[in-house]
Parts: C-alpha cells; structure tokens; sequence
C-alpha cells in the first residue's frame, strides 16, 4: 500500500507579514495512521524540499499525541525535509492520494496544474483521494471527462467560514473554502460545533473539515483501500 502526501510550499500569510504553511497536526495524525496500517508514504510539495510549518500549529495548545510522536521521530523529521517535487510524482507509483491542510495551500495549491493532474489521474485510476482542513481546495481546479467542476452533486466538507472568521482570517484568505465549494455545487456538510471532527466520503473522495478531522479522514482513505 504506497500513499502519496502533498504539502504546500506557501509560507506568507497573503500580504500580512505572517507565516504559513501546512498545520502540523493535519500532516502528523494522517502520517501516522497510514504508516502505522503498513503503508509505505511518500511525501511531495511544489517546490520539493521542506515544505514550511505554519507555526500557530507549533503552539502548545495546538500540540497533540501526533505531533509529539512526530517531533521525537528522526526519520519521519528527515523525510519531511526532502520531500519530492510535485512535477516529478507519477500517479502511477501510489495506491492513494492525500493532502494536509493548513492555509498555505490556498495559495500554492488551488488550480494548480500538477495537483489537477494528479486528481485526475487517481480517480481515472479509480484511486481514492483524501484532504482535509483548507486542502479540499485542491479540489476547485479539477473538473470531471464532462467538462464539470469535480465537486458538483458531491457530499464535502472543508473549514468553515465560521471556523474561518473565528481565527481572525476572512479578510486575509484568497477565497473562502466553505463558500468556493458551494459555488461548484458541492453539497457542502459540516459538524454542528466549529472545529469538531467532522468527515465525509463520497465515492472515492474523502474530506475533513478542519485539524480534528485530520486522523478520521485519513482512516475513511483506508476504508476505501480496504485497510482497517
């Protein structure tokens, strides 16, 4: 079982001054239930190399189990800091396909070309993808062999405009993910409670809607790789 993981290459919060990047959390509990049901991870960014940590996501209150695990893992520290470039994965070489969130990828990640390409690709392969947080935004470049936006009539979910106004960020971010969605069709879901877990599967896509939702959508991928 060979998973594909894409991570942004963003680092500046649009013209804030601040940093981002992917969220810690949305990388390490996925990392970790894939490598820990056997899977052999790769991991790549646009610009291949280390792809930068949002550091909110270093904070204490945002430190989990996951990410402690992550900072005291050596190897796992190493293979984030070479990951491939995104140009030269092949959709091919991997059974799935998942991206961690974080706000980096709105910038890096939304209709680009080799993103598309490889969402494309996967589901041609009937290959299921999974994102979670602001990486369901990945989502919003891709279109189906019709002609339509991929998420049309789909059940997906993504951070909330809610969750969004709630860190401070509606005026910042390129787009709202919550409203981009919908503006595609997309039969967009969330938790009644911001920044609960909260997951959605609809036929080969899995999406979660924010950092807790990162582990339950990483175990839905496997569900639909046939791993428990």
């Amino acid at each position: 079982m060979k998973i594909l993981m894409v991570l942004t290459s963003h680092d500046r919060m649009g013209d804030t001054g601040h940093s981002t990047g992917f969220w810690l959390e949305e990388f390490a509990a996925p990392y970790y239930v894939f490598k820990d049901a056997g899977a052999e991870i790769t991991l790549a960014s646009p610009k291949g190399g280390q792809p930068p940590v949002d550091p909110n996501s270093l904070a204490e209150e945002a430190l989990t189990e996951e990410t402690r695990r992550f900072d005291a893992d050596d190897a796992a520290k190493a293979q984030l800091a070479s990951t491939q470039r995104l140009a030269e994965v092949e959709v091919g070489d991997f059974d799935a396909l998942f991206f961690p969130g974080g706000h980096g990828p709105l910038w890096d990640l939304t209709e680009n070309g080799d993103v598309k390409r490889l969402i494309e690709g996967f589901l041609a392969a009937d290959r299921p993808v999974g994102a979670v947080c602001h990486a369901p935004t990945v989502l919003l470049g891709v279109r189906t062999p019709e002609g339509e936006p991929l998420v049309k009539g789909k059940r997906v979910t993504g951070f909330a405009n809610s969750e969004e106004d709630a860190v401070g960020l509606t005026e910042v971010v390129p787009h709202l993910l919550e409203d981009a969605l919908k503006a595609q069709g997309g039969r967009y879901e969330r938790s009644a409670d911001d920044f609960a877990p909260f997951e959605v599967c609809d036929g080969l896509l899995v999406t979660g809607q924010n950092p807790a939702s990162s582990a339950p959508a990483a175990r839905r991928l496997l569900e639909l790789l046939g791993k428990h």
